[in-house]
């Protein structure tokens, strides 16, 4: 074997263990996002549960109290409507006129 095989089969070694590595990573990062989903998926059921009053427990007060503040700051964020900012006058007649 030449010296420049051996550099192309290290070279090859080395990109396969690199792409190697980059599977895991993507495996692990998408593992950690399905687990991040399955959570906010438990997390919503709990709520419903105790907002309804299925569940109760003394550690779950502050967090629902959290979520039911979130919520009712988003809804009235939500409903005031927003208005458009007021063009200067002279913009406005400016923008209008037909061209020269």
């Amino acid at each position: 074997m030449s010296f420049l095989d051996k550099v192309k089969a290290g070279v090859k070694s080395g990109a396969e263990q690199a792409a190697t590595k980059a599977q895991e990573e993507l495996d692990r990062l998408q593992a950690k996002r399905a687990l991040q989903q399955a959570y906010g998926e438990l997390g919503e059921k709990a709520f419903e549960l105790a907002d309804r009053g299925d569940l109760s427990h003394a550690e779950l007060a502050a967090p629902i109290d959290r979520v039911r503040a979130a919520k009712a700051e988003l809804d009235s964020v939500g409903s005031e409507p927003q208005q458009p900012a007021a063009e200067e006058p002279a913009q406005a007649a400016a923008e209008s006129a037909p061209p020269s």
